[in-house]
């Protein structure tokens, strides 16, 4: 390669927690390659038989007459224009719901790698970027048959994950997640002291893509903050700050572009919503974690568990999009999504509730909310009612997945922030434990 001091630096822009490049001209070609790859097997007649979860989700599209309505317009509704993903012939590159599932299928046995122009770590989300923006898109995603398919098929892709085959990105070439240009990134920088692993075992001695993604910290990397002062409320994830939001209201239009929360929406089902109306006129604190990061979630206070839940949700579903006319020259949906809904997210998305009463009266009963975007969006919780957690205590983890997470505080909770980071989609992600929240005593000032 040259080193000439004209050779303009290589790029590395990224959406929102890094997990799709921000560039579209790199993602479009990265999906350029898979499609040349997919076609060109198909061409061959060396494709082979469509995979069971796969097959079954054709017959689930085939057999519903308004599901067939539906992936069919999404594909139709994205217009023949730059900026959208184009192939040369100005068509769209994923050209109908079955050249959809044929990318779906090559994916399930791959494990991401780490590409120096552009980490795509929702390879699924880069298939669907444009049409989940479409009117019909947003209708398809949220239909709850299409997203119990979403979730067999990500089930096939996670079993890949936590086997041995995938491992095999986690090697010291130049798109290996061990090779020179990952060192740079600054948060797998000193990987070997900072993270539980043995650099001298092949794959650093993880056994497959998951275990990689959801590596531990070796101990004291990451010291609780203020662990005696029960007014501090500590960072449950190693996460950016996103929003920190008081007097939500107990139903709001979250669909919208400014995304309030909505407590009944994010509290809803059974196990959750007898809690929501404590929590009506709080306060929210949402972050959202790096491709790149710590997945694992901690406890923010010191507390015991009271009640845990998961709640079952979309995965490729965005907030509403507006798509202009195919002659209007007016921009249409943000290619970011759902990376930037993220507070749409909080009530359609897969998410896992923790409601932690904590010590500190003052507080009393929070709850924890694990987000789960796009692809696997697994929330593996580790804790259950009457555990009693200390500051800094492992509650659970996302395994490979977009990933968001809030803290959630009852009317009259005082909560001031103590963030020292400014907040909203390029903000900086702060260390696990730190003391991010502070909620005064009721004495104090008296």
């Amino acid at each position: 390669m040259s080193t000439a001091c004209t050779e303009a630096p290589r790029r590395h822009t990224y959406r929102v927690g890094k997990w799709l490049p921000e560039d579209d001209e790199v993602l479009r070609k990265w999906l350029e390659n898979l499609i040349k790859r997919v076609d060109k097997k198909k061409a061959k007649g060396e494709l082979e038989d469509r995979s069971p979860v796969i097959q079954e989700f054709a017959e689930l599209i085939e057999g519903d007459s308004i599901l067939f309505m539906l992936f069919n317009l999404m594909f139709t509704q994205v217009p023949n224009k730059p900026p959208y993903n184009l192939d040369p012939n100005n068509d769209p590159q994923v050209r109908d719901y079955n050249h959809m599932l044929d990318l779906f299928d090559a994916i399930l046995t791959t494990a991401p790698d780490y590409q120096t122009e552009g980490l795509v770590g929702f390879p699924i989300n880069a298939i669907l970027d444009w049409p989940m923006g479409t009117p019909a898109g947003f209708e398809a995603f949220h239909n709850p048959k299409v997203n119990a398919q979403f979730k067999k098929m990500l089930a096939v892709w996670a079993t890949y994950l936590t086997s041995p085959a995938s491992a095999s990105v986690l090697n010291t070439s130049e798109d290996g997640w061990f090779g020179p240009e990952a060192e740079k990134e600054s948060v797998l920088q000193n990987f070997a002291t900072t993270f539980i692993c043995d650099p001298t075992k092949q794959y650093y001695g993880y056994v497959s893509w998951d275990d990689f993604f959801t590596r531990l910290y070796r101990p004291g990397v990451r010291p609780v903050e203020q662990p005696n002062d029960d007014r501090f409320i500590c960072n449950a994830c190693e996460s950016a700050p996103y929003a920190f939001v008081q007097n939500i209201k107990e139903r709001d239009t979250f669909w919208i572009k400014g995304q309030p929360y909505s407590v009944t929406d994010m509290l809803s089902g059974p196990d959750a919503s007898p809690y929501a109306p404590q929590f009506v006129g709080g306060t929210v604190y949402q972050a959202y974690l790096s491709a790149l990061s710590y997945h694992r979630w901690h406890s923010p206070v010191n507390g015991t568990v009271v009640k845990t839940c998961i709640i079952e949700g979309t995965y490729y579903s965005e907030r509403i999009q507006h798509w202009p006319p195919p002659t209007s020259t007016k921009p249409g949906p943000d290619p970011a999504a759902p990376n930037l809904s993220q507070g749409y997210l909080t009530e359609v998305a897969t998410r896992g509730l923790i409601f932690i009463q904590a010590d500190n009266p003052d507080i009393g009963l929070m709850c924890f909310m694990a987000v789960g975007m796009a692809e696997v969006s697994t929330c593996d919780i580790e804790v259950a009612a009457g555990d009693k957690l200390v500051k800094g205590q492992e509650m659970g983890m996302f395994h490979f997945g977009g990933s968001s997470h809030c803290l959630i505080f009852r009317g009259g909770v005082n909560v001031i922030s103590n963030i020292p980071e400014p907040l909203g989609p390029d903000s900086t992600p702060l260390p696990l434990s730190s003391a991010i929240l502070f909620v005064p005593a009721a004495t104090d000032g008296q």
